[in-house]
């Protein structure tokens, strides 16, 4: 179950929800005001970070370790 980012067009709140399926979308009110003018915000998504460089499935590092016996010609 995905949780959701809206953003209230009436009062301006940004708020998360957890939504179980799309049409669960339909029915949300802002919890701020109540209103049903509320549309969902487009979200970054949240990555692990190594030795400051982002790391996710599937990802690599460019650099080689001490012993690596990787060689690159120069």
């Amino acid at each position: 179950m995905p949780i959701f980012e809206f953003l209230c067009d009436h009062c301006g709140e940004t708020f998360e929800e957890l939504v179980r399926s799309a049409d669960a979308i339909d029915g949300l009110t802002c919890p701020t005001c109540k209103s049903e003018s509320i549309r969902k915000k487009i979200s970054l998504f949240a990555s692990r970070k190594a030795g400051g460089v982002a790391l996710g499935s599937g990802a690599f590092s460019t650099q080689t370790s001490a012993g690596s016996s990787c060689k690159t010609s120069t």
